[in-house]
């Protein structure tokens, strides 16, 4: 690989305690590999989209604190009205999947993994960075997360019955709809990590590869289509946690 290819190697050239340091992470726990700089890189950039995401959190918190400018519209894009926008429409998106109350419940899981899914794509735009999200570690880390919270909300609301659910409707059935029933809940957090990790990565590797091969104005149709892939695979992470989580926390109403 080319020296200073990515902007964390720039830094790992200019900062040589940065690169030592990065030796002190141990090993993956997918592929239990030692993790140099270059394995380490998505879960750099990871911190610097959460960074990122705070900086930006507090701008507009500031912003709403000042009421007099809080309470007129804007009438141009801005960070807050960005913000706005953007949680907006996936708020509605979560109430149009669970209702209202669910979504007030629960919206901040699926706005966070909104914001940081959607700012993490954007890096693939960007030359010489590289988006976390690409990497199978932070997408399953990411999805796992998601797994646990639905899994965590359908007990809370449930109870056992969440359980019982699993079993079937008859318990004769239950040795053989169990078994399946499991196996679906846990390719759930699989298929939400591959399906993000292999379209950014493949966006990221086009973009990379035609930006490379011509600097100025042919790439532009491939950033086009990479805008559209960065917004659709946020929506449909963002989507499916919202199905879940509704799946688990609204299937057994009628039963208790």
């Amino acid at each position: 690989m080319p020296e200073h290819t990515t902007f964390l190697h720039y830094l790992l050239a200019r900062l040589p305690v940065l690169h030592d340091g990065l030796g002190s992470f141990g090993e993956s726990w997918i592929g239990h590999h030692h993790l140099e700089y270059r394995g380490t890189e998505p879960i750099f950039m990871a911190i610097l989209v959460m960074a990122s995401i705070a900086y930006l959190a507090a701008e507009v918190r500031g912003t709403y604190r000042r009421l007099k400018i809080s309470a007129v519209p804007e009438d141009k894009l801005t960070l807050r009205t960005f913000f706005e926008v953007f949680f907006g429409y996936f708020y509605d998106l979560a109430k149009s999947v669970m209702g209202e109350k669910n979504a007030k419940r629960y919206f901040p899981l699926i706005g966070s993994a909104a914001i940081f899914i959607f700012i993490s794509n954007c890096l693939a735009l960007v030359p010489g960075f590289a988006p976390p999200t690409s990497s199978l570690n932070v997408t399953f880390a990411c999805a796992l997360l998601v797994f646990i919270s639905f899994n965590y909300y359908g007990l809370k609301e449930n109870g056992w019955g969440y359980v019982k659910h699993l079993a079937g409707p008859s318990p004769y059935l239950a040795p053989l709809v169990l078994p399946i029933e499991l196996i679906s809940l846990c390719v759930r957090p699989v298929t939400l990590a591959v399906r993000l990790m292999l379209n950014m990565s493949v966006d990221h590797l086009l973009v990379a590869i035609f930006f490379g091969m011509f600097a100025l104005f042919l790439p532009l149709p491939f950033y086009l289509l990479g805008i559209v892939v960065i917004c659709v695979q946020t929506l449909v992470f963002c989507l499916l946690t919202a199905i879940y989580i509704g799946l688990a926390t609204e299937r057994h109403a009628a039963e208790h």
